[in-house]
């Protein structure tokens, strides 16, 4: 859909933020941002948001409160950006990493030093000051592909990375390394969100806005407090809820919410 197309869709069509959603993702691809298999991707994360009836369910939320706790008591912080996360939300990405304190990575599966620049590019447009991926002088042990660079001072040396859209692989590699995850990812049952500490099943245009909104209200809480949510957060009933409701598929949506999906091997 060409941005002349898009402007004539009334904003009463059906789909109309599906579209715009995909538009965004055929632009990522023609900006060199986004890879082919990103398209392939968001179409499948797409069909997940759909079975869970494109809301934010009550476990979402608290994975989400869950990881704005982790973020906030981390040594090390890290965001890490690939190609969907860079054309769907750049500014929810720019906007957490400054309210946690938090770096920002461009991590890629199809790695080039275009794609890796286009998307700090991008990236520094939306707001990003410093963007880290650049030097790729460090790897995570297991991974024979690209996906293993990443730069030493940045998730190198993270405690805690969340890692948005992200292959399974990796995921599972990091968290080898004793890295605390936070997993956003549309399917309860993928690798990734079995790795992570806190996977967050929801759609990244609503979870990276959600994580932030309980990053600013936990701001002024003690690391006890902090900690007590860290450690009450059921990970394995987050993914079971998620699950139950993609199965259930009684897509009972009322109203359509914002579909922004999700991506792998980018």
């Amino acid at each position: 859909m060409s941005d002349a197309e898009l402007s004539e869709l009334p904003e009463s069509h059906p789909r109309y933020l599906s579209l715009r959603t995909r538009h965004r993702i055929e632009e990522g691809v023609e900006k060199g941002i986004t890879s082919k298999q990103g398209l392939i991707a968001e179409g499948r994360g797409e069909a997940f948001d759909y079975l869970l009836g494109e809301r934010t369910l009550p476990t979402a939320d608290a994975a989400a409160r869950a990881a704005a706790a982790h973020l906030l008591l981390a040594r090390h912080p890290v965001v890490s950006v690939n190609g969907n996360v860079a054309a769907l939300v750049p500014e929810d990405v720019v906007e957490l990493a400054a309210v946690v304190d938090a770096d920002v990575e461009v991590n890629l599966f199809n790695r080039t030093d275009e794609r890796i620049r286009a998307i700090a590019d991008h990236l520094r447009e939306h707001g990003a000051e410093a963007v880290k991926g650049l030097s790729g002088d460090a790897r995570i042990p297991g991974l024979d592909h690209k996906r293993a660079v990443v730069d030493a001072d940045g998730i190198g040396d993270a405690d805690v990375v969340l890692v948005p859209l992200e292959d399974g692989d990796r995921a599972e590699a990091l968290a080898g390394v004793g890295k605390t995850e936070i997993v956003v990812d549309l399917n309860p049952l993928s690798r990734s969100a079995r790795a992570a500490t806190v996977p967050i099943v929801d759609n990244i245009v609503r979870a990276l806005p959600n994580v932030t909104a309980h990053a600013r209200e936990l701001a002024g809480a003690s690391r006890e407090e902090l900690q007590a949510i860290v450690d009450a957060f059921d990970a394995e009933g987050a993914r079971h809820e998620a699950e139950t409701a993609i199965r259930g598929g009684a897509l009972d949506t009322g109203a359509e919410s914002d579909p922004r999906t999700n991506g792998e091997r980018q």
